[in-house]
């Protein structure tokens, strides 16, 4: 057992405990996945361990210190019951057009899904009774849209200004998000106040309020309110709500033998899987790229690490073609942006020289 004092932890240390200790009530007892909690004189007890000197301390070689725009993201949170959001406005038709430019390359037209990425609109509220046992009998899996299965609008506002677009979150207005909010639920065919969303509807903080999605009240314990924290506290306690060693929580579940995964997971995967756990030392040429290696993995490496968005690092059919066009082409396309990549990635306040290595960079690994 252990006793932090909230007000001495670093920033990333507190955002850390905040997301463990999200349903706590003052000098209450709470549970977070099962696990007792006490407030102590504004301290939390627990097994869970927070180590407040680990971002200063020397000798990690994997991480990083969040950036500005992360930092600021922590300080947003809009709550389920709209606490938090703040004031904007936005159009649907303007929607369209900004979720073309910054989304559709990862959720598709429309949001009906891309590669490696969840769909946003389309499915039913009945697909959730959905059970994949066996594809082959033309089982169907849920379908976790939007309207079909978030319960509140509220974290699509907050997910979509802190977390979106992907490359470079926390670069749109709350207008912008507004209107993408707006284009997405239109999509959905939700009305707010029994008015459709055309294309000339302009939503607001006031309007938006008043929206109650379809699955509000699909979801279980409730945990939101004065009871949310006991609510959660009697559905933990009792190990038949999510299955135990003689329940079991799904239906349908072979027993008595041992399930092998059939299914070859390297065809057609770049870079192929491998099952070497040690890391290649970095000697000679790779010190030499390593300052644009690491820039790479911070800035570009959430597009350019799927192929199913951009050409993928280390594939050489993919950049053959473009490699040939030469390298001033290259990078006037990283620095001004070009078809569905935006300037720099997105990146405004990277140098071009920094750019120009980063593209040296990946032309090196895809040769």
């Amino acid at each position: 057992m252990f006793t932090l004092e909230v007000k001495k932890l670093s920033k990333v240390a507190a955002l850390t405990l905040f997301a463990a200790t999200s349903i706590f009530a003052a000098n209450a007892k709470a549970v977070d996945g099962g696990v007792d909690y006490k407030v102590v004189k504004g301290t939390y007890a627990g097994v869970y361990k927070v180590n407040e000197k680990a971002e200063n301390a020397k000798g990690f070689k994997y991480g990083r210190k969040p950036t500005a725009n992360e930092l600021k993201a922590t300080k947003i949170a809009v709550r389920y019951d709209w606490e938090g959001l703040p004031d904007g406005k936005g159009k649907v038709s303007d929607g369209d057009e900004l979720f073309s430019k910054h989304c559709a390359m990862c959720h598709g037209d429309m949001g009906t899904g891309g590669k490696g990425y969840p769909k946003l609109t389309g499915g039913d509220i009945e697909t959730l009774k959905n059970q994949l046992v066996d594809p082959e009998k033309g089982d169907e899996p849920p379908e976790r849209s939007i309207g079909a299965y978030w319960p509140y609008a509220s974290t699509l506002w907050w997910y979509i200004k802190t977390g979106m677009p992907f490359p470079h979150p926390m670069s749109l207005t709350n207008d912008e998000v507004y209107a993408i909010v707006a284009y997405l639920l239109s999509v959905e065919e939700i009305q707010i106040g029994g008015e459709d969303l055309d294309d000339d509807y302009v939503l607001t903080k006031k309007k938006l309020m008043t929206l109650h999605m379809p699955n509000e009240k699909g979801f279980y314990p409730d945990v939101n309110g004065k009871d949310g924290v006991a609510n959660m506290t009697k559905f933990l306690s009792d190990g038949k709500n999510y299955g135990t060693p003689t329940k079991r929580c799904m239906k349908n579940c072979p027993t008595g033998k041992v399930v092998h995964i059939k299914a070859k997971l390297d065809d057609g995967i770049i870079p192929p899987v491998t099952e070497k756990k040690d890391l290649p030392k970095e000697t000679g040429a790779k010190k030499a790229d390593s300052k644009f290696a690491k820039l790479y993995e911070a800035k570009c490496s959430a597009c350019h690490n799927n192929a199913a968005i951009a050409p993928l690092v280390g594939n050489k059919d993919a950049w053959a073609a473009r490699i040939k066009q030469g390298k001033d082409t290259l990078y006037k396309h990283a620095i001004g942006g070009y078809k569905g990549m935006p300037a720099k990635g997105g990146n405004a306040d990277m140098k071009d020289a920094d750019v120009k290595g980063i593209v040296d960079y990946m032309v090196s690994k895809s040769k």
